[in-house]
């Protein structure tokens, strides 16, 4: 059976520089166990890179790397450079790829602690991000972006965008049975249904990084750009922005601050670094739409709420599970009817 030092030490043989010896450790903040960061010995100094193998199932791995290359042409959006790439290594590893390694802090550990000063920049910087890509690449439907002989394609894609998210929408309902929210269904169901004439069915479909949050971001606090690295792109999507949008609010504001003038706060500064790059009217049914899209992330995060916290103490579980309930209730009652 292969060990994490066995795997790695195979890619460095066959993808790497000369090196001495070798360190390595998993990140925080929620990756996968998958990941290692690694440092190098390589002729008398450190050399930092980070290794990311496929993980198991039947999960497009080529998607991740193709996407680093191309966000980075094509917007300022820090995205870690690509320094190898297999999908069909000549050693006994999975698929992998090797990152540079881009130094920051995991977001998702620090933010609810930052100066409020650090989470403006945070939030007027997410905004930025979303702005930028949001304007910069579009696509002629909506659906999960995959590969074909090289090239990025939207898989299953459909032309009307409600469609597109009620059938997102009940993909994450029907994983719900396995979890400690299966009670909750059948209430999100009735809500959901007739609210989903509130959701356009036109629009142009953009790039949507669709776990863009904290966990997924590295910062370095005090900097006036603070977002070091966007990671984990194999979860993406052609949609509609205001989707992605209130998504972003949901995880970096609503579900992490109870005091309303903070929200609001936080709120205008994420707007108003989007507006920068992209204009967007936020009074214009966006406001009402928000709950409804932010149940359905919600709704996301129950699905995996067992893979998230199955290493941690009961206590804690009953915590997340006592808060994601209390977010279920404020997002149903805030849904439009």
């Amino acid at each position: 059976m292969s060990t994490p030092e066995a795997d790695i030490r195979a890619v460095l043989d066959e993808s790497g520089p000369d090196y001495n010896g070798f360190t390595f450790e998993t990140p925080g903040g929620g990756h996968q166990s998958d990941v290692y960061m690694v440092t190098l010995d390589h002729g008398g100094e450190e050399y930092e890179v980070v290794v990311k193998f496929k993980p198991d199932g039947d999960i497009p791995f080529d998607i991740e790397p193709k996407l680093h290359e191309y966000v980075a042409n094509r917007t300022d959006v820090p995205v870690p450079r690509i320094l190898v790439f297999k999908q069909e290594p000549g050693v006994d590893v999975r698929p992998y790829f090797v990152t540079e390694r881009v130094h920051g802090e995991n977001l998702s550990q620090e933010f609810a602690t930052l100066s409020a000063e650090d989470r403006r920049r945070v939030m007027a910087q997410a905004g930025h991000i979303l702005g930028d890509l949001h304007s910069e690449i579009g696509f002629e439907a909506f659906g999960r972006l995959d590969l074909h002989n090289g090239r990025l394609i939207v898989r299953d894609w459909m032309g009307n965008w409600r469609e597109y998210f009620e059938q997102l929408t009940r993909a994450h309902l029907s994983r719900l049975d396995e979890t400690p929210f299966a009670d909750v269904k059948g209430r999100a169901l009735e809500k959901i249904e007739p609210a989903l004439e509130f959701v356009p069915e036109d629009g142009v479909p953009r790039l949507v990084h669709d776990d863009f949050r904290p966990a997924n971001l590295l910062f370095e606090a005090g900097a006036d750009r603070p977002i070091t690295a966007v990671l984990d792109w194999q979860d993406v999507l052609a949609a509609l922005p205001e989707y992605n949008l209130a998504q972003t609010e949901f995880l970096f504001i609503d579900s992490s601050f109870s005091d309303p003038d903070v929200r609001e706060s936080l709120r205008s500064e994420f707007h108003e670094g989007y507006t920068e790059h992209r204009p967007m009217d936020f009074e214009d049914g966006y406001a009402d739409r928000r709950p409804l899209y932010q149940l359905s992330t919600l709704l996301w995060r129950m699905a995996g709420f067992e893979a998230v916290f199955d290493d941690d103490s009961g206590l804690v579980q009953a915590r997340a599970e006592a808060q994601y309930r209390q977010q279920f209730e404020r997002l149903l009652d805030a849904v439009p009817e």
